[in-house]
């Protein structure tokens, strides 16, 4: 996954992010859909992200990666 620059991320519109209120979890791309999921998963087992927040960022990516990621979805509702 290419890095973003700070400038880049600033620019992003808020509903490029999967948590927009925070300006969290960019899913601007296929790829950082998929690491938003991953971060959020590791972030809610660390007990610092709660479960309907995991959840949002969860239906925002899957929404950006498209069909081809409900089996992940549905493990994890």
């Amino acid at each position: 996954m290419a890095k973003i620059t700070t400038k880049a991320r600033n620019a992003l519109p808020n509903a490029l992010f999967a948590l927009p209120e925070e300006r969290k979890y960019p899913v601007d791309t296929r790829a950082r859909a998929a690491n938003a999921k991953s971060r959020a998963s590791a972030q809610e087992a660390k007990g610092k992200l709660s479960e309907a927040k995991e959840h949002r960022i969860f239906a925002k990516a899957d929404r950006v990666l498209g069909s081809g990621s409900k089996a992940l979805k549905e493990d994890h509702s």
